[in-house]
């Protein structure tokens, strides 16, 4: 192949990503700036903190909820359809909590967005792993990190401002705006796909294009639903993340609102294994659990959720820091948190890049300490700590956490065969949304139980340092340097 006929497949490449990280990052930074406005919410539909919080809680269960059937809806309908749907459901709840004329209408339309946003978000891993094909995968995970890191610092920022320049309606509003244009890029430039191809036509061979379990193969019909799968995984997810949401809000493990989703959701995720582990005739599993078997698929999807757990700690302790330590308004400790982000987006593109010629093991270590180290720095800091020390760390940590993200994400699809690639984004994506959860609960019980603020903030950061210690053990566990997958047997999955 010629080199021009490279540099032209390379453009196509990077128009796809640019496309499909513009219809991602809607998602997230819609959610974190509405979660600055809860406030002005309630004041302008008289309603009470409580019931506003449902507004940004019925869009998390929502996206939980959806994902598992985006697992198999992309074989189905194929990927570009429905990125299409997604950015449609997407636009219509945004319009809609725009013109939302009481408190319910908004919690409503909120669910409708994060339908939408169910449908998107595995479908960014998903079209961009298709798209970049294993050889690749390293350096486009790469840039996907920078949406990763960026939106959730950025979300908050753009809330505050457009709150202190015009109403809650705009935050809604200029979400159409940029869905508008994220939906007629996607018609002009993601490539079509054939429903139950398993790939895109962008891909590359041996990261699309083999034929397998739970994916509908080339030359086979779409699979079927796994209809009871679908009711007990994606409910089962969702009340998990709920129970971890009312935790944070209730600020104790053991009260009731916790305590009743949490048991639910266990229950209804052990009676999804069981029901995917059963041998048996009819439709195959959503998420065939032996998937699990490969140690590096295990390492990576842990070693993501603990890396989703890490970074919104530290997005909802730092802000925490500079305003009770410090005295810092909100668009200020938005602004002081930036750091973080700025680093995750230096380093994930870079490492992706590298971990493509050089394997993910090396680069994850050197990350892996380096977030530990800044952690570790974290936990010095007091009322009198100059914020330049905490400002840095947080870069710190940013690029070490960026250093292992990237490349564990593109061990990840080097190693999974085209045809397991949706089901792998789909627990890499379900596992990172827990542990970001997950992370969220433990500050607000870690703060509320410490003898003061300040302390309480060095506890969460010394929680950060344990789960990089084990992101640390885990990392020789992933894949060695880059290769082609092979092709799935029958019988086996990875």
């Amino acid at each position: 192949m010629s080199s021009e006929t490279m540099d032209q497949l390379d453009r196509r490449l990077l128009g796809i990503i640019g496309v499909v990280l513009l219809g991602g990052l809607l998602g997230i930074l819609n959610s974190t700036m509405a979660a600055v406005a809860t406030g002005s919410l309630a004041e302008a539909f008289d309603a009470s903190l409580s019931t506003v919080g449902w507004a940004s809680t019925g869009f998390l269960l929502a996206v939980t909820a959806t994902i598992p059937f985006t697992t198999w809806a992309v074989d189905r309908y194929g990927g570009k359809r429905l990125w299409v749907a997604g950015l449609g459901l997407f636009l219509a709840g945004s319009l809609g909590a725009g013109l939302a004329w009481d408190v319910g209408s908004l919690i409503a339309f909120r669910v409708v967005q994060g339908i939408g946003a169910g449908v998107l978000d595995p479908l960014v891993l998903i079209l961009l792993a298709r798209a970049a094909g294993p050889r690749r995968a390293g350096r486009v995970m790469g840039l996907m990190g920078v949406v990763l890191s960026l939106g959730p610092v950025l979300g908050p920022i753009a809330g505050g401002a457009l709150l202190g320049a015009l109403t809650w309606r705009a935050m809604f509003l200029v979400s159409v705006v940029v869905g508008i244009v994220a939906l007629v890029l996607a018609l002009r430039v993601i490539p079509g796909d054939r429903p139950g191809g398993g790939g895109s036509q962008a891909g590359e061979s041996g990261g699309a294009g083999e034929a397998g379990a739970g994916g509908g193969g080339a030359g086979q019909g779409p699979a079927r639903l796994d209809v009871l799968g679908l009711a007990l995984l994606g409910p089962g997810f969702a009340a998990v993340v709920l129970g971890l949401s009312q935790t944070a809000e209730q600020g104790a493990i053991a009260a009731w609102q916790a305590l009743l989703p949490l048991g639910a959701g266990a229950v209804l995720l052990i009676m999804y294994a069981g029901h995917a582990l059963r041998r048996r005739r009819g439709p195959a599993p959503l998420i065939d659990l032996r998937l699990f078997r490969s140690r590096g698929f295990s390492a990576s999807v842990t070693i993501m959720g603990l890396g989703g757990m890490g970074l919104y700690a530290g997005l909802f302790a730092l802000p925490l820091y500079y305003q009770q330590a410090h005295g810092h308004g909100v668009l200020a400790a938005g602004l002081l948190m930036a750091p973080l982000g700025l680093g995750g987006s230096i380093a994930m593109p870079l490492a992706g890049r590298l971990s493509d010629r050089l394997g993910a093991r090396g680069l994850a270590v050197g990350g892996a300490v380096v977030a530990v180290l800044s952690l570790l720095a974290l936990t010095r800091v007091g009322p009198d700590t100059p914020e330049v020390w905490p400002a840095l760390a947080a870069l710190t940590f940013g690029l070490g956490s960026g250093c292992y993200s990237a490349p564990t994400m593109g061990s990840l699809y080097r190693t999974l065969p085209g045809p397991l690639v949706a089901q792998g984004s789909s627990v890499l994506y379900m596992l990172n949304q827990l542990g970001a959860a997950l992370g969220v609960a433990l500050v607000t019980l870690v703060v509320q139980t410490a003898s003061d603020p300040v302390s309480g903030l060095r506890g969460v950061f010394w929680l950060g340092v344990a789960a990089n210690v084990v992101v640390l053990a885990l990392v020789p566990l992933l894949p060695g340097k880059a290769r082609t997958p092979e092709p799935v047997r029958e019988g086996s999955l990875v």
